[in-house]
C-alpha cells in the first residue's frame, strides 16, 4: 500500500502564483486591445488599374491604422525588383498618397506589360514588434501611343442656340471615350457612322453660353494618353428678343403651384417664392433631366443614312413665343426672376391636334414640371424633337411613330397661361433653335450634304 505524502501550499505560493497569472492576463489583454498593438494590415490602393503610359505617374495610396513606419514601390520586369520609391517614415502618418513616375524609357524599351510591386510596414508592435505588413502586385500594360483622331467633314458655321454637325475617325486599341467638346461646358457623344472607326455627331450651342472658344473633337485611351483636335466652325450671332411678364396671383395659383403640386412638392405660402421655385429650381431640374435624356436613352446605335425633313408648324397657328426670349418676369412691378425661352409657342383653337414631322420613337410620354405633359421623340443621330403642354396623348413610350401621325393635342399643362403647343428640338437632350429644323434649305447644307460628302470621303481613303 502506497503512502502519499500531502503538504499543504503556502498562502504566500498562492498569492504569488495568483499576482503572476493576473500579471500574465493583464498583459495578454493589453497586447490584444492596446492601439500600439493594432492587427490590421496596412491598405493599398491603386488608381492606375491596367494601363500605363509611362507619362503620367502611378498614383498610390496607403492607408493604416497606426501610421507608417516604411513603403517600397519596385517594378519587376525580367525576373528583377528594381526600385521606383522607397521611405523610411519619420513622421507618423496614417495616409500617404504617392505620385510614382515611371522608370526611365530604355529600361523597359519594347516592354509591352510591367509588374508593379508595393511593400508597405506600419508602426504596429504586433507581429513580435515587427508590425504589420502588406504587399500587393499590379500588372500594368504599357500604352504610349495617342488615339488617331482626324475631322472627316463639318458643318461651315454655327449659330449661337443652333445646330452644326461633324463627322469624325478615331482609332485606338484601349480607346476610353471620345466625344466632342464645346467651348469646354457641354460634351456631346459620338455615333457610330457609316464605317468602323468613324462617328458622327450633331452639336448645339447652348444659347446660355455667351462666349464661344473652341469646338474640339477629344479621344483618350485607358492608359490616359489623349488627342484634342480643333474641330474649325465659324460663329455666327443670333438677334435674340428680350420681353417682359408680369406675373399675376391668379397666374401663380393656377399655374406655378398647380405644378408643385403635381409633382408631389411642398408648395410655398408666398406667392413670389412659389413661382421661383417653379421657374428657376424645377426648371433646372427639368433642363437637366431632358440633357441626360438625350445622353442616355436616344438610339446612338450605327447610322448609315440619316434622312430627315423639315419640321412643320402647328396647323393653322400663330406664334406666340419665340426661340432665345430672354423674358423678365415682374410681380406688382418688381423683378423677380428671368429665364432663357428654348423653344418656339403656337397656338391655333383649344385642343388642337399636334402631328410629328417625321417618323422616329417615343422615349418620353409623362408630366416633366413646366413643360407639363410632354413627348418626346427620337428621330436619330441625337436628334429629338418635344411637345409639351398637351392635354391628351395618342402614343406610348416606346413606340414607332411615322411622319404625318397624330400624337397628341394641345393644352395648358405646365407653367403657361394659356392652351397652346411649346415645339423644341434637342440635340443630345440639349434644347436648340428649332427654326433651323424648319427649313429644307438649312438641313440640307448644314447637316445632310455634310453627311453624304463625308461618306464619299470615307470611301477614298
Amino acid at each position: 500500500m502506497s503512502n502519499y505524502i500531502y503538504r499543504k501550499q503556502s498562502p504566500l505560493k498562492k498569492y504569488i502564483g495568483a499576482v503572476i497569472a493576473f500579471i500574465l492576463i493583464g498583459a495578454g489583454v493589453y497586447v490584444y486591445f492596446s492601439p500600439i498593438f493594432e492587427k490590421n494590415a496596412p491598405q493599398i490602393s491603386f488608381e492606375n488599374q491596367e494601363y500605363w503610359n509611362l507619362k503620367n505617374p502611378l498614383k498610390i495610396t496607403l492607408n493604416d491604422d497606426s501610421g507608417f513606419a516604411y513603403y517600397k514601390v519596385s517594378y519587376i520586369i525580367d525576373n528583377q525588383e528594381i526600385a521606383l520609391d522607397a521611405k523610411v517614415v519619420s513622421q507618423s502618418q496614417n495616409a500617404i498618397s504617392l505620385d510614382v513616375m515611371a522608370p526611365t524609357l530604355n529600361a523597359i524599351d519594347k516592354k509591352n506589360e510591367l509588374q508593379i510591386k508595393v511593400d508597405v510596414v506600419d508602426t504596429s508592435k504586433w507581429n513580435f514588434m515587427q508590425g504589420n505588413q502588406a504587399t500587393e502586385v499590379f500588372k500594368l500594360k504599357i500604352d504610349t501611343l495617342k488615339p488617331q483622331a482626324r475631322v472627316i467633314a463639318n458643318t461651315y458655321a454655327i449659330r449661337r442656340g443652333g445646330s452644326a454637325v461633324a463627322v469624325v475617325y478615331v482609332k485606338d486599341e484601349n480607346l476610353s471615350e471620345a466625344y466632342i467638346s464645346f467651348s469646354e461646358k457641354q460634351k456631346f457623344k459620338l455615333i457610330p457612322f457609316y464605317k468602323e472607326n468613324y462617328y458622327a455627331a450633331i452639336i448645339g450651342w447652348d444659347v446660355q453660353i455667351e462666349e464661344f472658344d473652341k469646338v474640339y473633337l477629344i479621344a483618350k485611351d485607358k492608359a490616359n494618353n489623349s488627342v484634342k483636335v480643333k474641330i474649325p466652325y465659324y460663329i455666327r450671332e443670333l438677334k435674340n428678343k428680350e420681353s417682359t411678364l408680369n406675373i399675376s396671383d391668379n397666374f401663380i395659383d393656377n399655374a406655378s403651384k398647380i405644378v408643385l403640386q403635381n409633382m408631389n412638392l411642398d408648395v410655398p405660402q408666398d406667392q413670389v417664392n412659389a413661382f421661383v421655385k417653379v421657374n428657376k429650381d424645377i426648371r433646372i431640374q427639368n433642363v437637366d433631366f431632358l440633357r441626360k435624356l438625350g445622353l442616355d436613352q436616344t438610339d446612338q446605335s450605327l447610322v448609315e443614312n440619316f434622312k430627315i425633313k423639315p419640321f412643320m408648324r402647328l396647323p393653322g397657328s400663330i406664334q406666340l413665343g419665340n426661340f432665345a426670349d430672354k423674358r423678365t418676369y415682374t410681380y406688382e412691378g418688381e423683378k423677380i426672376d428671368e429665364a432663357w425661352h428654348l423653344g418656339v409657342d403656337w397656338a391655333s383653337v383649344k385642343h388642337a391636334d399636334v402631328f410629328s414631322s417625321n417618323s422616329g420613337k417615343v422615349i418620353y410620354n409623362d408630366y416633366l414640371g413646366i413643360y407639363g405633359n410632354a413627348i418626346i421623340i427620337d428621330h436619330g443621330l441625337g436628334l429629338c424633337s418635344l411637345y409639351a403642354h398637351t392635354s391628351a396623348s395618342n402614343v406610348e413610350v416606346g413606340q414607332e411613330v411615322k411622319a404625318g401621325q397624330k400624337i397628341a393635342k394641345t393644352g395648358a399643362t405646365g407653367a403657361v397661361f394659356g392652351d397652346h403647343l411649346h415645339f423644341g428640338i434637342l440635340v443630345q437632350g440639349l434644347e436648340v433653335n428649332p427654326i433651323e429644323w424648319m427649313e429644307d434649305a438649312w438641313i440640307k447644307t448644314r447637316i445632310t450634304d455634310i453627311l453624304e460628302e463625308a461618306k464619299k470621303t470615307i470611301d477614298r481613303q
